[in-house]
């Protein structure tokens, strides 16, 4: 039978093959606080034609006239604020790669598959680590984007990168990806058990719960993007499992950018706006955030606390994303484990 080191004729490149790849993917992170550093990891991410869907002529001129010159310095204070000092890198990164040890640990039995992480934007760039999964073997490479639910600004862009980075191989490697797992039980079962077990520790209890989700313009919504609506089947479907009343858990959207509009309710003002409707006591869940990063840690775990107890607020506490947790990478495996079927 012939096997991976013996099927080439005489003068062929040594190629290895035979092992399947697994890439977790995340959106990104700067590499440092500093203002070129942002502006890189900013220019980056904004000139992304599926994150912005504006003119390129007038775009560029907003981009580079205005943003780049005074984003970085307000993004890199929040960044600061959050920042991993020990390993000086975003929680984000620290997360990420957490993830894809860990899984990696729990598919010993696989030992064909090989799992590595990388970010759509920033460091460590997810089409060098796709051509490192080649050079390893991998002639099947699962994508795996960390979004539970679709949008053309998030997993659409995954993709568009990986293909492009496959356009210049001269031999590309089968790709597969993971639909988003926004309905799926595993991720719904992970989500209420973090809940759950996030509200045992607290010595109150909340009179809401709000389920805080990335904001996406109104135009998106209108030209089809399903995001929206994935939200609200994620919600639903958490609120069904912990058996909760639909005024106990409600939906916001965050991280408004620009002036247009985007899907509503927006987290800051419905956050202002609760304690004079007689919410005393809330907690806030992300469950559209596969890890911590700086809109969940700074943007809502300070950001929105101290709106909330400056309007009046009693109690606040933000529930942790899944991150690297054990729910979490047992999620992961069991989404990546059906996946990956035919193939290992």
């Amino acid at each position: 039978m012939p096997t991976a080191e013996n099927i080439w004729p005489p003068g062929h490149p040594a190629i290895r093959t035979g092992k399947i790849g697994v890439l977790l993917v995340n959106l990104g992170t700067p590499e440092a606080t500093d203002y070129w550093s942002m502006r890189r990891y900013l220019k980056e991410f904004l000139s992304d034609r599926r994150v912005i869907e504006v003119s390129r002529p007038l775009w560029w001129l907003i981009l580079n006239g205005i943003i780049l010159q005074t984003r970085p310095q307000k993004s890199g204070h929040a960044y600061g604020k959050i920042w991993n000092r020990e390993l000086d890198e975003s929680p984000l990164k620290t997360i990420t790669r957490g993830q894809a040890e860990k899984l990696a640990a729990r598919l010993r039995d696989l030992p064909d598959v090989i799992v590595d992480w990388g970010m759509r934007y920033g460091l460590p760039a997810m089409n060098d680590r796709i051509a490192a999964l080649k050079e390893q073997g991998c002639d099947r490479i699962l994508i795996f984007p960390l979004y539970p639910q679709y949008s053309a600004a998030t997993t659409a862009t995954v993709m568009d990168k990986a293909f492009d980075g496959l356009k210049a191989m001269r031999w590309q490697p089968a790709l597969r990806s993971v639909p988003p797992y926004y309905d799926d039980p595993a991720h719904i079962e992970a989500l209420a058990q973090s809940i759950e077990a996030h509200l045992a520790t607290l010595s109150w209890a909340p009179d809401l719960i709000l389920a805080s989700f990335h904001g996406l313009p109104q135009t998106y919504f209108d030209k089809g993007d399903p995001y929206y609506c994935h939200c609200q089947k994620t919600a639903r479907l958490l609120r069904e499992r912990l058996e909760l009343p639909p005024e106990k858990l409600r939906v916001v959207f965050q991280s408004r950018f620009g002036r247009a509009e985007w899907i509503k309710p927006y987290a800051q003002d419905s956050v202002a706006a609760l304690p004079a409707e007689g919410v005393k006591k809330l907690v806030m869940v992300m469950p559209g955030f596969a890890a911590d990063c700086v809109e969940t840690l700074e943007e809502v775990g300070i950001g929105l606390r101290e709106t909330f107890l400056s309007r009046g607020g009693a109690e606040f506490s933000a529930v942790p994303c899944l991150n690297d947790s054990d729910i979490s990478v047992a999620m992961l495996e069991t989404i990546l484990r059906r996946e990956i079927k035919g193939w290992a």
